[in-house]
C-alpha cells in the first residue's frame, strides 16, 4: 500500500481499541494526568484528534483539527520529528501563547510524533499537573518515545494489511456515586449528616452526589442538582468564571476556590479538591462577608486576569476600526495600556532595515523615545530582539533589563518594568509594541499570554493601518502628479483652483482641470472621468495630456473635443468623461466654449450679477465616435469671473441640484469681488471640511482683467 493510502487506514481492527489502549498505556507509564492522540488526515495536511484520555474532550475543542503549520506543540512535534517539552505555564505562555490563552493553568506537556523511519502517522500529547518537575526525566522521555514507536509500527502493519481502524471512545476514569467509592451506605449517611455542604463532580463537571447541606446552601433541591453541571443548574453560578475554576482544578490538579454571591446578599465559598476521577466540592458560608462585597469573584491560588474575554473582544472590535497608524497608537494608549496596568507605550514600525517610532504616549520627555528612531535591526536592543525573534520579552525590573542589555544604562526612560511585544502579522514582522510600567511589575503566565495575544491583534491592525497610510500617500502622490502642480500665469487672466478627493475608495478620482497658454491666448479645461480609482485617475491623465496636445497644435475648441472623444473610444477603457473646454481671448473680452455632458459654468459679470451659462454641447466623451461638439461664444468683460466646476460641488444626497446651483450662485454674487483664492474657499464651503465626500470636487476660477493695449 502506498504512503498516500496509509493514513486512511486509521482505525484499529474490528473489536480492537488500538488507539485508546495505547494512549492509556502511555499515560499510566509516565504517571501523567491526561493526553490525546492525533492522526494525519488523508491528505497529510491536518492532524485530527482521534481519542483523549483523562480529561473531557471539550478541553481540547479548539484543537480538534490542527494544521501542520499551526504554532502548537503537537504540530511542532510532527514537523520537527522530535519530542516537544513544555515545562510549565510560564514556558507555555512564552512559546505557545495561543494555547496559554485558552488554558492559562499550571501544567506540563509533552508532545511526540507517532512515526516510523519512513512515515509520520500522527502525534500524541500527554500532560502532568503543575506539581511536575520543570524537566522531563530520562525515564519518562524513553518510555514515551518507545510507546510512540510501538504505536507507529502497529499502525504501519494495519495499513499494510488493509485493516480499517474503527472509531474509538475517549478514555475517562470510571466514576460512580459516593456509595460506590466509600463502599457502604453508612458512609453516604455520614456525609449527608455533616453540617457543611459537600458535592461530587465527575470529569465533565456533572454533579454525581450532593448532601442536604449543600442543597440548602445553594438553594436548589438535590434532585435538581444531580446529573447537571453546577454552573448550569444554578442561575447565579452561570458565569464562565466559575467554570474556569473547575477547568483550572482538573488540569492543574491543584485545590482551587472561589466565592459567589447568592442573591440577595449571601456570599458562599466553594473549594474544589481535584483528583483524576473528578472533583469534591465543599460549600460553606464565606467567613467575612464584608471582604467579599465586590462585583468580581476572587480566585484563591488563581492567576489574576487583567483583561477578560469580553475586554479582548471589545479591543479587537475597536482595533478593526483603526484606519491610520496614529489611530492604532491612540487606541492602544487609551484602551489597551490602561487595561493591563501600563503607564506608557511606544509603537515601533519596521522599515528599510530600521525601527521607526510610529507613536508614543506617557513619556514625560519625548526625546527619550525619539532617539530610538532609526535603530538598525542589527542593534542589540530589546525592541530589535523581540522583532527579529518573534518572542515577547518581559522585564520585571530595571536591573533585569540592564543586566541583559547594558546599553540601557545610558538611555533611561524613567520606568521600572517593560513588556516588549513583537508585532507579527501574516507571518511578517511589522514592528514592536513596548509597554512601560512605573513600578517593578511581575508578569505571571496568564498575563504574558494575554499580552502576547493582544500583540497579535495590534499587529494586524497596524499592518492594515500602514497599508492604508502607504495607499493614502500613493493616492495623493498620483493625484498630485496628474494635476498641474501650479497654474501658469496667463495674459489678462487671473486663475485659482481647488481639488478635493472623494473620501470613498482610494481618495483619488477622475476629476481634472488645466490651463494652457496658446500664442497670447489661453485654453482652460475641466472634466470628470467616471470612478474613484486608479483606472479613472490614469484615464484622466491621458485625457488631460491629449487636450493639452490638441490645443498646442492649434485645433479649435470643437476639434479638440472631437479628437479627445475619438481617443477615449480608441483606448477602449469603457469609461466615460464629461468635459468643458474654453478658448479665452481676454484682449477681445471673449471666450469660446465647447461642452461634453458637463455641468454648465457660472458667470459673474462686473456688476455682480450671476447667471448660469446655457451652452450648446454634445454627449459625454467616449460614447459616440461620430459625435460633434458645437461651440458657444461668451462675453468676458474685465472683472468678469467664470466658475468651472465638477458635479461633486453641487450634487449632494437629498438636495435638488437646482437648489445647489442657486446657493452656489448666491455665494458667488456675494463674494465675487474677493481675491480668487478667498473666493475659491468660499465656493468650496463646507465641502472643504467634510469628513466624508461621496464624489471628487474640482473647481477652476477665471477672472478677466483685460490686456493693456488689447483690441
Amino acid at each position: 500500500m502506498s504512503d498516500k493510502q496509509a493514513p486512511t487506514a486509521r482505525r484499529a481492527p474490528p473489536g480492537g481499541s488500538l488507539l485508546s489502549l495505547a494512549l492509556a498505556s502511555m499515560i499510566d507509564g509516565v504517571d501523567a494526568h491526561s493526553g490525546g492522540l492525533y492522526l494525519l488526515s488523508a491528505d497529510e495536511s491536518v492532524l485530527e484528534l482521534e481519542v483523549t484520555a483523562g480529561l473531557p474532550r471539550a478541553f481540547a475543542a479548539p484543537w480538534e483539527r490542527v494544521g501542520l503549520s499551526a504554532p502548537i506543540p503537537i504540530a511542532d512535534a510532527v514537523r520537527e520529528r522530535q519530542l516537544i517539552w513544555v515545562g510549565g505555564e510560564d514556558e507555555m505562555a512564552r512559546r505557545y501563547p495561543r494555547v496559554a490563552v485558552v488554558l492559562p493553568y499550571p501544567f506540563a506537556l509533552a508532545a511526540l510524533p507517532v512515526a516510523t523511519e519512513s512515515k509520520v502517522y500522527g502525534s500524541v500529547f500527554v500532560t502532568w499537573p503543575g506539581s511536575h518537575p520543570h524537566e522531563l526525566s530520562d525515564r519518562e522521555r524513553e518510555q514515551l518515545t518507545a510507546a510512540c514507536e510501538r504505536l507507529a509500527v502497529r499502525l504501519e502493519r494495519a495499513a499494510e494489511e488493509s485493516r480499517p481502524v474503527l472509531p474509538e471512545a475517549d478514555s475517562l476514569p470510571a466514576t460512580g456515586r459516593v456509595a460506590d467509592t466509600l463502599g457502604s451506605v453508612e458512609a453516604v449517611r455520614m456525609v449527608a449528616r455533616l453540617p457543611y455542604g459537600l458535592c461530587s463532580l465527575d470529569l465533565h463537571g456533572r454533579i454525581t452526589f450532593a448532601n442536604t447541606a449543600a442543597a440548602a446552601l445553594i438553594g436548589v433541591p438535590v434532585s435538581r442538582l444531580l446529573g447537571t453541571q453546577l454552573w448550569a443548574a444554578v442561575p447565579w453560578l452561570n458565569d464562565p468564571v466559575y467554570e474556569d475554576r473547575y477547568r483550572a482544578a482538573l488540569i492543574s490538579q491543584h485545590v482551587t476556590s472561589f466565592v459567589a454571591l447568592r442573591p440577595p446578599g449571601e456570599w458562599l465559598s466553594f473549594r474544589l479538591y481535584p483528583s483524576r476521577t473528578g472533583l469534591s466540592v465543599r460549600v460553606s458560608r464565606a467567613r467575612s462577608v464584608s471582604e467579599m462585597d465586590r462585583a468580581v469573584p476572587s480566585h484563591d491560588h488563581g492567576p489574576s486576569r487583567l483583561v477578560t474575554i469580553s475586554q479582548v473582544l471589545s479591543l479587537a472590535g475597536a482595533l478593526t476600526e483603526a484606519v491610520t497608524a496614529q489611530d492604532v497608537v491612540q487606541l492602544v494608549a487609551e484602551q489597551i495600556a490602561p487595561s493591563v496596568g501600563s503607564q506608557a507605550l511606544v509603537v515601533l514600525g519596521s522599515r528599510a532595515g530600521r525601527l521607526h517610532v510610529l507613536g508614543h504616549r506617557g513619556y514625560p520627555d519625548p526625546q527619550v523615545v525619539e532617539r530610538f528612531d532609526g535603530t538598525p535591526l542589527s542593534a542589540p536592543t530589546p525592541g530589535v530582539h523581540a522583532l527579529n525573534s518573534g518572542v515577547p520579552a518581559f522585564f520585571e525590573s530595571q536591573a533585569e533589563l540592564e543586566r541583559l542589555y547594558p546599553a540601557r544604562h545610558a538611555t533611561p526612560d524613567g520606568f521600572a518594568a517593560w513588556a516588549y511585544l513583537p508585532l507579527i502579522a501574516s507571518g511578517r514582522p511589522v514592528g514592536t509594541c513596548v509597554l512601560s510600567y512605573a513600578e517593578p511589575h511581575a508578569f505571571p503566565a496568564d498575563e504574558r499570554a494575554v499580552l502576547t495575544s493582544l500583540g497579535g491583534l495590534i499587529a494586524l491592525a497596524l499592518e492594515r493601518a500602514l497599508l492604508y497610510d502607504a495607499k493614502h500617500q500613493l493616492a495623493h502622490g498620483l493625484q498630485a502628479a496628474l494635476l498641474p502642480p501650479s497654474l501658469p500665469p496667463l495674459p489678462g487672466i487671473d486663475a485659482a483652483a481647488r481639488y478635493l478627493p472623494s473620501t470613498r475608495g482610494m481618495d483619488i478620482g477622475g476629476d481634472f482641470y488645466d490651463l494652457v497658454p496658446v500664442d497670447g491666448l489661453a485654453a482652460a479645461v475641466i472634466g470628470d472621468v467616471q470612478g474613484h480609482n486608479v483606472t479613472a485617475a490614469g484615464l484622466m491623465g491621458q485625457i488631460r495630456t491629449a487636450v493639452r496636445a490638441y490645443t498646442t497644435v492649434g485645433q479649435s475648441p470643437a476639434e479638440v473635443m472631437c479628437s479627445t472623444n475619438r481617443l477615449l473610444i480608441d483606448l477602449g477603457a469603457d469609461l466615460f468623461s464629461s468635459c468643458l473646454y474654453l478658448r479665452l481671448d481676454p484682449g477681445r473680452g471673449r471666450a469660446v466654449m465647447a461642452r461634453a455632458g458637463h455641468p454648465p459654468p457660472l458667470l459673474r459679470r462686473p456688476d455682480g450679477r450671476v447667471r448660469v451659462l446655457d451652452l450648446a454641447g454634445g454627449p459625454l466623451l467616449g460614447i459616440d465616435s461620430s459625435a460633434t461638439y458645437p461651440t458657444t461664444e461668451v462675453d468676458l468683460a474685465p472683472g468678469s469671473v467664470l466658475v468651472l466646476y465638477t458635479d461633486g460641488l453641487v450634487e449632494s444626497p437629498g438636495v435638488d441640484i437646482e437648489d445647489s446651483l442657486v446657493e452656489l450662485g448666491r455665494r458667488l454674487a456675494e463674494a465675487g469681488d474677493r481675491p480668487l483664492d478667498e473666493l475659491a474657499d468660499v465656493l468650496v464651503g463646507q465641502e472643504g471640511h467634510a469628513e466624508e465626500r461621496i464624489d471628487d470636487v474640482a473647481l477652476l476660477l477665471l477672472r478677466a482683467r483685460g490686456v493693456a493695449g488689447g483690441g
